[in-house]
């Protein structure tokens, strides 16, 4: 059983936080990498604090470059780089554990936090707030052609996510979806089948026939 690291009680299952002292427990994570400053002072611009960001290095395998805001601790990535920090961060993920999935929503929801749009560091236009994955408890700020903003906290909140088999429970609920457009699509082509079409024309048939013959009797009676 795993024990807190703060005051060694047992931690119950599916939760990181420990009933007994309240202390946050962190997941083991490979995500927690060593980082360097590569640039104090970057021409990208905080969204929160309006001040220049920093170029930070990742000890990944190859370069690895994030903005990060020293004041507000908030993360700006280009496009693409959200998944590869989460793929060298956690793997071998087999199962979807549901509750714990619920539970680290519940403990990382922030209820004071106010919804606002913000900027994007680049271009300075409002990014789109979207949902990062089914049920991840995470709304990004999106910049399709620039990158993804993350407050502080957040990029923690989406390993201990995909640990959880967040990203597997995004897949399966994104396969579902297909097979319901798959499945509308296929019964709205059927409403136009073959025998709808011969009906309907057996029925002009028929109307015709019967004003033929309205107008044959006027004639010769």
């Amino acid at each position: 059983m795993a024990r807190c690291s703060s005051c060694s009680a047992p931690l119950q299952a599916n939760t990181n936080r420990c009933n007994y002292c309240n202390i946050r427990n962190d997941v083991d994570l490979r995500g927690k990498h060593q980082y360097s400053i590569a640039n104090k002072q970057s021409d990208r611009i905080c969204p929160h604090c309006d001040s220049a960001l920093q170029t930070v290095k990742l000890d990944l395998e190859g370069h690895f470059y994030i903005e990060h805001c020293k004041t507000c601790f908030g993360l700006f990535f280009d496009p693409g780089e959200i998944d590869t920090l989460l793929n060298s961060s956690v793997s071998n993920v087999f199962n979807i554990n549901l509750e714990q999935i619920t539970n680290i929503n519940k403990d990382r929801y922030q209820k004071n936090k106010k919804i606002r749009y913000i900027k994007c560091p680049v271009c300075q236009k409002f990014m789109k707030r979207v949902n990062f994955g089914h049920r991840s408890g995470v709304i990004i700020d999106q910049c399709h052609g620039h990158g993804v903003w993350l407050d502080s906290g957040e990029i923690i909140h989406l390993m201990e996510w995909k640990k959880a088999g967040g990203e597997l429970l995004d897949t399966k609920e994104k396969e579902k979806e297909k097979e319901n457009s798959r499945n509308k699509k296929s019964d709205r082509l059927s409403s136009y089948d073959l025998p709808v079409y011969q009906q309907q024309s057996m029925s002009l048939e028929t109307d015709l026939l019967d004003t033929i013959s309205s107008l044959v009797y006027k004639i010769f009676s």
